[in-house]
């Protein structure tokens, strides 16, 4: 008698997918240095996933993708690149390889964590942009502390 292995496939929704690779990602940069915001509104009326600032005032902007129909039907990641220093895709393990863009960094990441599988290209930020958005994401953090200050 052969023996046969038990498959267990989870099946996740897209947004508990988008919730889970958004914790791991939010767990990886903090591990890195970096301190994350999420869902952080931008100059042009974008939305960052996650916006990170880092150690030395560098900025990062990760896109979570949820899945392959996500990032079909979403083309406005170009856009993300005048307010960060770097910019990378995140997606879940098991996202199917090749069909991201090369230029952009990749994080795969679940809910427990995550790893940087290749890095941004360094854009450094025109001095004056850096200032606005690090004063912006510093006072967006203070701002989301004192909504519950009970913690």
């Amino acid at each position: 008698m052969a023996a046969t292995a038990l498959q267990i496939d989870l099946v996740f929704s897209r947004p508990d997918t988008t919730l889970a690779v958004t914790r791991g990602v939010a767990r990886l940069v903090l591990d890195m240095g970096y301190a994350p915001l999420l869902e952080v509104g931008l100059p042009n009326g974008r939305r960052a996933d996650v916006m990170a600032l880092g150690p030395k005032g560098d900025i990062l902007i990760v896109e979570v993708k949820s899945g392959l129909e996500d990032y079909r039907v979403d083309r406005k990641w170009h856009e993300y690149g005048p307010f960060c220093d770097a910019f990378y895709f995140a997606v879940a393990p098991g996202f199917p390889d090749g069909v991201l863009p090369d230029e952009p960094g990749l994080i795969v990441a679940d809910g427990f964590g995550g790893a940087v599988v290749r890095e941004a290209p360094v854009i450094p930020l025109a001095p004056a942009r850096r200032k606005a958005l690090t004063i912006a994401f510093a006072r967006l953090g203070a701002m989301r502390t004192l909504r519950d200050p009970s913690g």
